[in-house]
């Protein structure tokens, strides 16, 4: 087990990315704790979403961005390497042929600080997951 040696918490993974002391409570906040080099990627993916589900609420769920109409529509969060985006199962199928040059996996979508990203795809995902809401 790695413990921090800011905060104390313990983990499985040495270094393990989380946050010490208290949690962000907005999404500007979220993006302005992540490393610099880091926040224009967060910023660009948060504009996209934004724009593409106006009348979503934003908010911090599961320690990460969060758009939720009635419920989680879509979620982001910075990774190491990648910018992690969480639309859910559903999406990763329906999107799967648009998605072949990014990792993927059960509800997940990574996108590799090394390449731009792909941000009309993200708004297409984006109002695709609150359409699918409204169904139900």
């Amino acid at each position: 087990m790695w413990e921090c040696p800011k905060c104390g918490r313990k983990f499985k993974n040495t270094n393990q990315s989380h946050y010490c002391g208290t949690a962000p409570q907005s999404i500007e906040e979220y993006i302005a704790q992540q490393p610099e080099e880091k926040q224009l990627y967060l910023h660009q993916i948060n504009d996209a979403i934004k724009s593409a589900l106006p009348d979503a609420v934003q908010k911090i769920s599961w320690s990460m961005p969060t758009y939720w109409k009635n419920r989680n529509l879509i979620q982001f969060a910075a990774s190491k390497k990648h910018i992690g985006l969480y639309p859910g199962s559903e999406v990763v199928k329906a999107f799967a042929d648009r998605l072949q040059e990014y990792k993927t996996s059960k509800g997940t979508i990574q996108f590799p600080y090394d390449k731009p990203l792909p941000l009309e795809l993200i708004s297409e995902i984006a109002r695709w997951c609150e359409r699918e809401v409204e169904k139900s």
